[in-house]
């Protein structure tokens, strides 16, 4: 049988604590941060989208919020590292876009690790600058897309 990826929410508490699972796994255990600090107080009111196969393994997450009535962000972006360089993070970026301009979302900021700063660059977002420092070593850089221009860089 085939895997097949497919992009939702979480249905469940199971799907939501793999999702949750995920999310520490790749942005918070490899600095030793504690389970819990993989989430925030904004979880209830937040967007949530996953990729998942039909095996029910967790490939990728993202979370998208909603700032103001033109302006989401998107946080909590993880792909598991089994999974990655496969086009999943573009896949969930998208969807997560989608879903903003749904909403009637003009921009989407979003805070990307210096690792993954050209990757967005590659989705159309603007490397707006240094933003802040992680964990006394994990720099991120505030960036920017409008949904409905081409953004060229």
């Amino acid at each position: 049988m085939q895997l097949m990826n497919v992009c939702r929410s979480p249905k469940s508490s199971i799907e939501f604590e793999k999702y949750y699972q995920l999310r520490y796994q790749v942005l918070r255990q490899p600095w030793d941060q504690p389970v819990g600090s993989e989430r925030d107080n904004l979880e209830d009111e937040s967007i949530h989208r996953m990729i998942i196969n039909n095996a029910g393994e967790m490939l990728a997450v993202g979370r998208l919020e909603v700032i103001s009535e033109s302006l989401g962000q998107i946080r909590f972006m993880a792909v598991s590292p089994l999974a990655q360089g496969q086009g999943l993070g573009e896949k969930l970026i998208k969807h997560l876009e989608k879903h903003a301009i749904s909403l009637g979302l003009v921009e989407v900021e979003l805070n990307a690790r210096e690792l993954a700063v050209n990757f967005y660059r590659k989705q159309g977002y603007i490397n707006l600058g240094f933003a802040y420092q992680l964990f006394n070593e994990i720099n991120h850089y505030k960036m920017t897309k409008n949904l409905f221009t081409k953004n060229s860089e």
